[in-house]
């Protein structure tokens, strides 16, 4: 079952150019040496200095296996820690968990007869 983490937060505008720069890297690193996807999502609408880090998983398990690698590598250890202390506005960060549901083939079926 695929799991979603859908993280908010502020970017300083002070740091905002330093900052995006330090979350590109991130996420390009975390795509690149870890089992897992993450997007960085920019507002349309909304409060402007507000982005989002979109993350997918193959399930609960994967996301808690990739994310005890990401914490023994001192490498990304240093960039996460760097990004959240430096660039985001305390207490701006919000975490959600979302996972895909899955349907009722045998009800489906049953529409499709209709």
């Amino acid at each position: 079952m695929t799991v979603y983490v859908y993280q908010t937060f502020q970017i300083k505008q002070e740091n905002f150019k330093e900052g995006m720069k330090n979350l590109h890297h991130m996420k390009n690193y975390r795509n690149k040496h870890y089992n897992h996807m993450v997007e960085l999502l920019t507002p349309l609408t909304g409060q402007d200095h507000t982005y989002a880090l979109l993350a997918k998983y193959q399930g609960l398990a994967e996301m808690e296996l990739q994310n005890k690698k990401m914490f023994d590598d001192e490498k990304y250890v240093e960039l996460v820690g760097n990004f959240f202390l430096k660039h985001i506005v305390q207490g701006s960060m919000s975490t959600q968990f979302y996972r895909v549901t899955e349907e009722d083939k045998s009800k489906n079926e049953e529409e499709d007869d209709e």
